[in-house]
């Protein structure tokens, strides 16, 4: 189904895009002033360096899938938080934070999504507790998908469930129809500035994360701000966020098909949306129902006056809501 909705080295020693396909904007080593401590670690799995994190230990594996156009930073309190009793793997998408940003690869849906499995697969990972933010929504289930055997539980924070409900189709159209996100892209696709606008992320990173919205205000530091740049220094390290944004207005975005014994497995797995109300992108009018429809035994929990970023807006009760739901499945 399609809907209308591509390593690089360290910031010091990148390399033309024509020299070499691997470009990583972010160097390993970097803290961001101690925001984010964790040891940076690399899977070339996928055919590219991908950068992810993996802290703690315990019976509990937790897989965490940030999405547009943040990276792992967007976890780093739950990352804190939860690996003091569980295993939790952060990973960054192709184009996005501390991993590569190939320019010879395409930055589609289904691309990440075979990232991410190919991962997975590499770590051997299972009974995993999926943990999906935005597009890492649609991805995580992609994998779900391909190998229900090896998730544990479903967590949607602020992310699309796809799992070929009947409706989907009509309730993503109403969503891009309302949220002024998809509304810029659209207009900028047909006008030819999306690339030139979303090239910027360096400059602009901050009205993007606005527009999407949360409501914390008092987040906006120099040293939050410059975790959320840095990835994108110039306009070859954007090509993952323009992907995103651009195989949403041309079509390119494919969500992984599920058989009916598939769906039917997914459904019976311990699953829970949380869901910022404030959220300008994807709607929780439009995107909780699709979560019902495909974990009817799910758990909803909305939070008041959070927006997208729930896990900015709101990081003690995200962390808490999803440690005390772990605990009672």
């Amino acid at each position: 189904m399609t809907v209308d909705l591509q390593t690089s080295e360290p910031a010091s020693q990148q390399s033309a895009p024509g020299h070499d396909p691997h470009l990583i904007a972010v160097p390993a080593e970097e803290t961001f002033e101690g925001t984010w401590p964790f040891q940076a670690r690399y899977s070339s799995a996928a055919g590219y360096p991908m950068h992810y994190v993996d802290e703690g230990s315990g019976p509990e594996t937790l897989l965490l899938l940030h999405g547009e156009p943040t990276w792992s930073y967007l976890y780093r309190s739950q990352i804190a938080e939860w690996s003091r009793g569980a295993r939790v793997i952060a990973l960054d998408h192709m184009g996005f934070g501390k991993s590569a940003t190939p320019q010879d690869r395409s930055y589609w849906l289904q691309d990440h999504i075979d990232n991410a499995e190919r991962f997975v697969l590499e770590q051997n990972l299972r009974d995993v507790t999926l943990v999906m933010h935005d597009f890492g929504g649609p991805v995580g289930m992609g994998v779900a998908i391909r190998h229900p055997d090896r998730i544990k539980r479903i967590v949607s924070v602020n992310g699309p469930t796809p799992l070929g409900q009947p409706d989907l189709l009509d309730r993503l159209i109403a969503n891009a129809d309302a949220a002024p996100w998809f509304q810029w892209i659209m207009q900028a696709e047909e006008n030819g500035t999306l690339e030139a606008v979303l090239g910027q992320l360096d400059y602009n990173i901050l009205s993007t994360l606005k527009l999407n919205g949360f409501v914390r205000n008092e987040l906006i530091t120099d040293t939050w701000l410059n975790a959320y740049r840095a990835p994108f220094p110039t306009p070859e390290f954007a090509a993952g966020a323009i992907g995103w944004a651009k195989g949403f207005a041309t079509g390119k975005h494919a969500f992984e098909e599920a058989s009916g014994a598939v769906k039917s497995e997914l459904a019976k797995k311990p699953a829970i949306a949380i869901w910022g109300e404030a959220d300008r992108t994807l709607q929780a009018e439009q995107f909780l129902p699709l979560f019902r429809q495909a974990f009817p035994g799910g758990q909803v929990k909305t939070l008041p006056e959070t927006g997208h970023y729930s896990p900015e807006d709101a990081p003690q009760l995200v962390s808490g809501l999803v440690s005390e739901f772990i605990s009672a499945s």
